[in-house]
């Protein structure tokens, strides 16, 4: 047990402070890439366009399942193996652990926008916040492009890092494998287009299982952390609370709403989707309408306050494991 804490506080360690530099994936593909060309393969092979909704749905479960299995199977023989080399293992098993958080790289693009916005006005922030969101930014307005950062900050904050730090400190390798390999098929064909409706219904219903713990534990600490961006844990978790729900997700919601109500901002709204609009309902929208560039900075002290406190929760599991 204490190895295993040990484990995971040093990969959020070097999470926190280092990150995933992109050089290093120049030559070996990055651990996500190779999950999206899996799903990609079986995507291409196994969903059959000619087919009946309720085979391609069944095809879409058999793929699920079996890219869990091979995740959760590596996972477990990579974790034995670097077990038995000793301290070296562990370090590299840490390693392993930071490049599946996401904590650093979020920080890093979410203040990409902002410096964008802040040198290079409105166009450059719209090129800024298109690496990190779906939706269409041309017609994003300056305070659009900033509510786009502080939703997307709230969102993958969740299942970029609450989410598989969880699964880590419950299941290890094997857990923080299976997750990203759900994570990834949501992405990718977990939506509601015509060739991924009934093919990836499995992968997102699965992912909305995942993540239904982590999504309320996000919203919670951005509801506990809210004084460190100016706000008040009364009106963060009172907004997440009514609000959550109003989401077209079942999840996400709740650390959007959390940081609307953090941040004294409305979130949500209408967006667009290349030709598609979304009317999707406000979060919060008693709050400030108009988002500026100094709420992406509020954003970011509580995504950092937030991988402070996963650090100091460790900590303290380490110690009561010595205790």
């Amino acid at each position: 047990m204490i190895v295993h804490l040990f484990t995971l506080l040093l990969g959020t360690l070097v999470d926190r402070l280092v990150g995933d530099p992109p050089w290093a994936w120049r030559r070996v593909p990055h651990p996500v890439v190779l999950i999206g060309r899996a799903i990609d393969w079986m995507d291409k092979r196994w969903n059959d366009p000619r087919l009946r909704s309720s085979a391609r749905r069944w095809r879409g479960v058999g793929a699920i399942l079996l890219l869990l299995f091979l995740a959760v199977l590596v996972g477990y023989d990579l974790h034995w193996l670097l077990m038995a080399i000793g301290p070296v293992g562990v370090l590299v098993e840490a390693l392993i652990v930071a490049v599946l958080l996401a904590q650093k790289s979020l920080s890093v693009h979410v203040s990409d926008v902002g410096k964008a916005l802040r040198e290079g006005g409105l166009r450059q922030g719209r090129v800024a916040v298109s690496r990190i969101v779906g939706r269409d930014p041309e017609g994003l307005s300056e305070s659009g492009v900033c509510r786009a950062a502080v939703e997307s900050l709230a969102e993958n904050a969740s299942d970029g890092v609450v989410a598989p730090w969880l699964f880590y400190l419950a299941f290890g390798l094997p857990g923080i494998f299976a997750y990203k390999v759900l994570n990834t098929a949501d992405s990718m064909i977990g939506h509601m287009s015509e060739r991924h409706r009934a093919f990836g219904w499995a992968s997102a219903r699965l992912d909305d299982l995942a993540n239904i713990v982590p999504a309320r534990l996000t919203a919670l600490a951005f509801a506990l952390l809210a004084p460190f961006a100016g706000g008040r844990f009364r009106d963060a978790i009172r907004v997440a609370w009514r609000d959550a729900r109003l989401h077209r997700s079942p999840n996400a919601g709740w650390p959007e709403a959390a940081m609307a109500g953090a941040l004294g901002l409305a979130l949500g709204g209408p967006r667009r989707y290349g030709e598609v609009v979304v009317d999707a309902p406000e979060l919060h929208p008693e709050g400030r309408g108009d988002a500026v560039p100094e709420d992406i900075d509020a954003a970011l002290v509580l995504l950092r306050r937030l991988s402070d406190l996963l650090i100091a929760a460790l900590v303290l599991f380490t110690l009561g494991s010595l205790i």
